[in-house]
């Protein structure tokens, strides 16, 4: 595999900003590791961060480089900052960024397939949140999209407001409910929408604080005819946990055949 640290600037967000990319490499020599690489250009998972993080989270606390090597990927960790992956109120206009800009940017800086099959995006906490978000307000785009741990209901969440997050500064201070900032809502929006439709992966710890945030995620995707595979076990909002199901998250991205 190789690995980039790459900085560069975003004209939506209107500075330099950054991202952690996986690209496959095809090896037979190497000590430890059988690397695969797949046509010219790589299938690409959108891998998210969380709440407290940034790009290089997921290449620091698992082993996401050696989980992919013999898949024939490219992982893209992109950097959003506490934006919940929106076009801020305050803020940044990180929706924009994530949807339009960055996969243009990617593409044109990697060979990343623009097939919409090739393309996936997982993340977890608010990067499930996000990965959501993406897959069905762009359905076109993503074939499949994976929450870890995610933020599924902030409609609810910020109601409840127990959170030391400022969701005014990010979300402005209307109720979401109903909006493009609802994944409840967006489960529905894409159900009813013609076109393709994404299949979705979802897991969350017994313990976790967001397994009620879950449930109900859970309950609405049952009341649609998307396709999702639902997962629990014992575990909390940690990394142990994140590190084990990104795992399986890999094992079930639909990847094509000829991989």
């Amino acid at each position: 595999m190789a690995l980039f640290h790459c900085n560069f600037y975003s004209e939506v967000l209107g500075l330099s900003t950054s991202m952690t990319v996986i690209l496959p490499q095809q090896t037979r020599t190497q000590i430890g590791m059988k690397n695969n690489k797949s046509g010219d250009k790589h299938p690409t998972l959108y891998l998210l961060h969380g709440l407290t993080d940034d790009d290089s989270i997921w290449l620091r606390r698992t082993s996401i480089e050696r989980y992919v090597a013999e898949l024939g990927i490219a992982v893209v960790m992109p950097q959003v900052h506490l934006s919940f992956y929106t076009d801020m109120a305050q803020g940044n206009r990180y929706w924009t960024f994530i949807n339009e800009e960055l996969p243009e940017i990617a593409r044109s800086f990697f060979p990343l397939s623009e097939a919409r099959e090739d393309n996936y995006v997982a993340g977890l906490s608010m990067g499930g949140y996000g990965a959501m978000k993406l897959a069905l307000r762009r359905p076109d785009q993503y074939a499949a999209a994976a929450s870890l741990s995610g933020a599924l209901d902030m409609a609810n969440h910020i109601h409840m407001n127990n959170s030391p997050v400022n969701y005014t500064h990010i979300f402005g201070d209307k109720d979401i409910r109903g909006t493009d900032n609802d994944i409840l809502h967006l489960l529905q929006q894409c159900d009813q929408a013609d076109g393709p439709k994404p299949l979705l992966y979802q897991c969350c710890g017994t313990e976790d604080f967001l397994y009620e945030d879950n449930q109900t995620f859970r309950t609405a995707c049952a009341r649609t005819d998307l396709k999702l595979t639902y997962e629990e076990e014992l575990g909390g909002h940690d990394w142990g946990y994140w590190d084990s199901k990104i795992q399986d998250v890999l094992k079930w991205l639909p990847l094509r055949k000829s991989l």
